[in-house]
This record gives structure tokens, C-alpha cells and sequence, in this order.
């Protein structure tokens, strides 16, 4: 174990400290954490002594940044790369299985976002990481390997709705730097796709980022100009949802938006479909109905100070999906919030300790955030 870290990092002439460097990039670009660079000197001594074991995350990370077999990083003998059967003949076999990944394969993937959205809205995002990450790495290697463009596109098509929805994690968790990044990849994977659905969504979400970082007019200017990207190729429920978004976004900047608001909320309203559905068959990454829709135009009214804020919003928690329970705490801040404004303390309280507890049982750091800001007026 000792000399195997010691003998890859000795072949390619690095010091510890130019494997520390190199550590921390390569987990930053695959959006993985590692320790503080004084931790790693302090770990690496360690492994290269043979004082502590090398574990399996860490093992991870340093396979592929030293180009060695688990044998080889744990204390066998460094192997010289060569055309051989351990190059090429890998490179080709990992071709081969991307290249045959069915639509079933493929299925499998959408299948597990599903699944991990659904867990995300009743639950939280704050136990999901690992699933996350490991769902990522396996759809980020199957597209490292698919080689056509008729294999790439539903490959790239899954790991944009994924990293969408990993995006969001990140940014409900506090993690804003990696939900950033994650944006990024949903947006060059919905490019690769060919999908302008992908792509606009991601734009549109990313906007959220700006905004809660304190850069409501960029953000403003991301999700106008999400929806003008490939409009011709959106569906309207995208349309409508981009609109809604912009309205937020434009409300939550201020009393000079306050007519962007308006405008917005009711191209929104104009756009959204009347067929009863929530998602579009090719654009699974969000929910936008009548029901979500009044739920939305309310918390845009209560940013105004609209009267019209406490009707909407009452008919949106009466008629709210009960497994959307991290929405529930963003219903409950803006009552808090329509109170507030027409001086009722006492139902004001009421509703910020259930958006207190939706916010907890999610583990959201962002409601959490909000829950705070408005305890603090009361």
C-alpha cells in the first residue's frame, strides 16, 4: 500500500504537492469533495507510510488522475502504458458497451432521475448525494464513450434532465458553487442532445442561482433570454413555465419590476396548456398545471404586496399534492409573508412554524434560509 501511492506519483515526476494540486482539480472538475489541501499533505504522508488506508472514495480519485489499477495504487508494481491489451484493447471495450447501450439502457437511466426526483420533492435533497453523484458518473461515462452522434443524443438527453435536477439539489442545499457547475453540465449535455427543452430549463433554473447570490437583473436577463432560445422548438408548458419563472424573479427584484411581474405572470397564464396534464412527454423535468400555476401566481403576488396574494395562495395549499412537501414550505413563507404585510401576527406565526417544519423535514437550507429572514420581522 505504502509504495504503490508513492511509486505512481514517483513516475510521473510529481511531488506531494503537485498531487495535491492535481487531486483538488480533478475533483473539482467532476464536482467531487475532497479535504483541505493541509488534510491531503497530512493524508498522503500517512498512505505513503503506510499509517492510514487509502479508502475506497479516495481510491477512486486516484486511480484515474495516476492512470493505475486498484493493485498498482494499493502497493503492486506501477505498469508502463503501452498500445497493449490494457490500453487500447479497454478503450475499445468501453466504446463497444456505449455504443450497444439500448433504449431500455437508456430507459434505465430516466427511470432512475424519476425515481431520485421523487425522493428529492418528498424527502429532501440532503440524503441524496451519493445516489446523485454515482447517477451522474454512470451517465457521464456512458456519453465519454459514445463515439456517434445517434448513440450521444439520448445519452446526453438523460444526463441533462439529471443534472438539471441535481442542479436544484445543490442550490436547495446551500451548495451554490456546485450547483452552478451542474447547471453548466446540464447545459453543454442539452447541447449535445440537440434538445433546446434541456437547454432553455437549465437556463431558466440557473437564473435562481444569480438571483439568490444577489444578481436579481442578470438573472432576470438569463431567463428572458432562455426564452428566446430555440423558441420555435419549446412547448408552451416550457414556454409558460420560463414565464412564471421570469415573473418570480422580476418580483423578488423589486417595486421597479413590479410591472415585468405582471406582464410575465400573465404570458404565463396565456401560454400554459389547458389539456390537464402537468409534464410534457419530452420535458419531464418540470411540473406546471392550473393547480402549480396558482400556486406560483401567488407567491408573485405576495412579493408585490398584492391583496390578491392570501385568495391564491389559500386555494393553492387546499388543493397542494401532499408529496410535494418541500413546496409546502414555500406556500407557507409566502402566507407568512401576505400576513405580514396586512399586519396579522398571530396567523402569520402559524404559517412560519409549518414552513419551518416542511423546511427541516426536507433538510432545505434554502427555506431555511427564508424561514429565518421572516422570523426576524416578527
Amino acid at each position: 500500500m505504502a509504495n504503490g501511492l508513492k511509486a505512481a506519483r514517483a513516475a510521473r515526476g510529481w511531488s506531494q504537492e503537485k498531487l495535491i494540486h492535481e487531486m483538488r482539480r480533478f475533483a473539482e472538475q467532476r464536482l467531487l469533495d475532497v479535504a483541505s489541501p493541509a488534510s491531503l499533505k497530512v493524508y498522503i504522508s500517512e498512505w505513503e507510510n503506510g499509517r492510514r488506508t487509502i479508502t475506497d472514495r479516495y481510491a477512486a480519485l486516484l486511480r484515474p488522475l495516476l492512470g493505475v489499477t486498484d493493485a498498482e495504487l494499493r502497493g503492486g508494481p506501477v505498469a508502463v502504458a503501452t498500445a497493449s491489451a490494457g490500453g487500447y484493447d479497454e478503450l475499445l471495450s468501453r466504446i463497444d458497451s456505449a455504443s450497444s447501450l439500448g433504449q431500455s439502457m437508456v430507459q434505465s437511466f430516466l427511470d432512475q432521475t424519476e425515481l431520485l426526483r421523487t425522493m428529492d420533492r418528498q424527502m429532501g435533497a440532503a440524503g441524496l448525494v451519493d445516489q446523485m453523484n454515482g447517477h451522474l458518473a454512470a451517465l457521464e461515462d456512458a456519453l465519454t464513450f459514445a463515439v456517434l452522434p445517434g448513440a450521444r443524443r439520448p445519452i446526453a438527453a438523460a444526463l441533462a434532465g439529471a443534472s438539471t435536477l441535481a442542479a436544484w439539489q445543490a442550490l436547495d442545499a446551500g451548495a451554490v458553487e456546485r450547483a452552478w457547475r451542474r447547471y453548466e453540465l446540464a447545459k453543454k449535455a442539452a447541447q449535445d442532445a440537440g434538445s433546446a427543452l434541456y437547454l432553455a430549463h437549465a437556463m431558466g433554473e440557473q437564473a435562481y442561482v444569480l438571483a439568490d447570490a444577489g444578481r436579481p437583473l442578470l438573472a432576470i436577463e438569463l431567463v428572458r433570454d432562455a426564452q428566446r432560445t430555440r423558441t420555435e422548438h419549446q412547448s408552451p408548458r416550457l414556454r409558460a413555465w420560463l414565464a412564471a419563472a421570469e415573473a418570480e424573479l422580476c418580483a423578488a427584484a423589486g417595486v421597479d419590476m413590479a410591472s415585468d411581474a405582471r406582464a410575465a405572470l400573465e404570458r404565463a397564464e396565456a401560454l400554459l396548456p389547458e389539456d390537464g396534464e402537468a409534464r410534457d412527454p419530452d420535458m419531464l423535468s418540470i411540473f406546471l398545471d392550473a393547480g402549480h400555476l396558482t400556486r406560483w401566481r401567488g407567491n408573485v403576488l405576495a412579493k408585490l404586496g398584492d391583496e390578491a396574494a392570501m385568495h391564491e395562495l389559500y386555494a393553492s395549499l387546499g388543493n397542494a399534492d401532499p408529496t410535494f412537501v418541500r413546496a409546502s414550505a414555500g406556500v407557507h413563507c409566502d402566507l407568512t409573508q401576505a400576513h405580514l404585510a396586512r399586519g396579522e401576527l398571530d396567523q402569520a406565526r402559524a404559517h412560519i412554524q409549518k414552513a419551518r417544519l416542511a423546511a427541516n423535514r426536507t433538510g432545505s437550507v434554502r427555506y431555511r434560509q427564508r424561514v429565518e429572514l421572516l422570523t426576524g420581522r416578527l
